[in-house]
C-alpha cells in the first residue's frame, strides 16, 4: 500500500513539473535584448558590392540593418558587413507572428499577428511604444524581404507609423493616434498624402484632400513599404508627380514603362533610360530603374550590373556586377530590394521561379540577398 501510495505521488509531482515546464514553454512571453554597446557610427564605403547575406535587412538610418524572422526582430551593424552579424538587439514575442517591420526614422515599428504594434528604439533596441492594431496574418519567405521591404498594411511619413486591415487606416505617431479613415490598398506619396481607393487624406492631419485627379490609383516610385512614392497614375491612366503637396501633371508619365524618381520623369522604352522633369538626359542601355536617392539614379541592367548616374546630369557614375568574389555567376532576377542614400540590397531569384517561396531553386543560393554601397 505505501509503495503504491509513494508510486502515485511520484507520478504526481513528474507530472505537475511536466506541466509547469510546459506552461513556462508554452505561455505567452516577451523576450527584449537590448544593445549593450554604443550606436555605431555610419560607415563610408567605396562604391561596389559589399557582401551577401541569408535575411533581407531593412537599412534603417544608414548605420543598421533590421531582419525579421517568424517570431522575431533583430538588428546588426554595420550596413557594410560582407555578412550578417550577431545582433546588437533582439525583440521576440510567443506565440504571436511578426508580420511586418518598419522604419519611422530611428524607431523600428514591428507589427504581430494579434494587430499589436511594438516600437523600438533603432538605437537600443528598448521598447519606446505600443498600440494595440488591427490583426495581420504573417508573411512567407526565408529571406523575411516581404516583411521588412513590403509589409502589408504598413506604411511611413516621418515619424508616423499607417496601419491599415484593408478598409481602414490609422495614423499613429509616438503610440498616440492622429487619424483614422475609411481607406483600402493605400500608399503614401512623398509629398505626405495617404492615397488609397479614390480618395486622398494629409498624413499629419488627416484631412481629405481636394483637387485630386479621379481615382482609384496606381503608386510610382515608392520606397520601401509603399512609402514615399515620387509618382501616380489616375484612373485614366495619367501620370502625375506627387512630391509636392499637390500632384503635379506629367505627360510622360502616362508612358507604361516610366516611373518617378525625385522630381525626374524615369522612362526604360526603347534600350535607354531618358529623364524629363527637372532634368532632361539620356542614357543608351537596358535596364530597371531601382530609385533615385542623393541624387543618384540607381540602375538594375539585364546582366546584373548596378549601374548609379548623375540625377541631373545622366552622366555614368559607377558600374558594377552584383556578385561577391568567387561567387558563380549566373543570371538571376530581383524581387525585392532597398535604396538608401549609401547602399542598396537586392533579394535574388532564379529567372524562372514563381511567386511560390517554397518551391525548389526559388532563392538564388543560400545566401540570396545582395548588398552594396553607391
Amino acid at each position: 500500500m505505501t509503495r503504491k501510495l509513494l508510486l502515485a505521488l511520484a507520478a504526481a509531482v513528474v507530472l505537475a513539473a511536466a506541466g509547469l515546464t510546459g506552461w513556462r514553454v508554452l505561455r505567452p512571453a516577451e523576450v527584449s535584448e537590448p544593445a549593450t554597446t554604443a550606436y555605431p557610427v555610419a560607415q563610408i564605403r567605396r562604391p561596389g558590392v559589399t557582401g551577401k547575406l541569408t535575411q533581407a535587412p531593412l537599412i534603417v538610418d544608414d548605420t543598421i540593418r533590421v531582419y525579421a524572422g517568424p517570431r522575431l526582430v533583430k538588428a546588426d551593424a554595420p550596413v557594410g558587413a560582407k555578412t550578417m552579424y550577431t545582433p546588437r538587439w533582439s525583440y521576440r514575442r510567443w506565440p504571436e507572428q511578426l508580420t511586418g517591420v518598419v522604419a519611422a526614422g530611428t524607431t523600428v515599428v514591428s507589427r504581430w499577428s494579434d494587430g499589436k504594434l511594438v516600437a523600438l528604439d533603432g538605437r537600443t533596441g528598448k521598447v519606446a511604444w505600443r498600440f494595440d492594431g488591427p490583426a495581420a496574418s504573417p508573411v512567407e519567405g526565408r529571406t523575411g524581404a516581404d516583411a521588412v521591404w513590403a509589409p502589408a498594411g504598413l506604411l511611413t511619413h516621418g515619424t508616423t507609423v499607417i496601419v491599415t486591415d484593408g478598409s481602414r487606416a490609422t495614423a499613429v505617431s509616438a503610440g498616440t493616434v492622429r487619424w483614422s479613415a475609411d481607406c483600402a490598398d493605400a500608399f503614401v506619396t512623398a509629398g505626405g498624402a495617404v492615397v488609397c481607393g479614390a480618395g486622398a487624406w494629409d498624413v499629419t492631419t488627416g484631412a481629405a484632400l481636394s483637387g485630386w485627379p479621379a481615382g482609384p490609383y496606381a503608386a510610382l516610385g515608392c520606397d520601401v513599404a509603399r512609402s514615399g512614392c515620387a509618382g501616380l497614375r489616375d484612373s485614366a491612366g495619367r501620370g502625375w508627380l506627387a512630391t509636392a503637396a499637390e500632384p503635379v501633371r506629367a505627360p510622360a508619365l502616362d508612358s507604361p514603362t516610366a516611373t518617378a524618381g525625385g522630381d525626374l520623369v524615369l522612362d526604360t522604352a526603347d534600350d535607354a533610360v531618358t529623364a524629363s522633369g527637372a532634368a532632361t538626359w539620356r542614357w543608351t542601355g537596358t535596364a530597371q530603374v531601382l530609385g533615385v536617392r542623393a541624387g543618384k539614379v540607381v540602375l538594375l541592367t539585364a546582366d546584373q550590373r548596378l549601374v548609379t548616374l548623375d540625377a541631373a546630369t545622366g552622366t555614368q557614375l559607377k558600374a558594377f556586377r552584383l556578385y561577391v568574389r568567387n561567387e558563380r555567376k549566373e543570371p538571376w532576377k530581383p524581387h525585392l530590394w532597398q535604396v538608401t542614400d549609401t547602399f542598396v540590397a537586392i533579394e535574388r531569384l532564379w529567372p524562372d521561379a514563381t511567386d511560390d517561396p517554397d518551391e525548389v531553386n526559388h532563392y538564388y543560393g543560400i545566401d540570396p540577398v545582395i548588398a552594396a554601397a553607391l
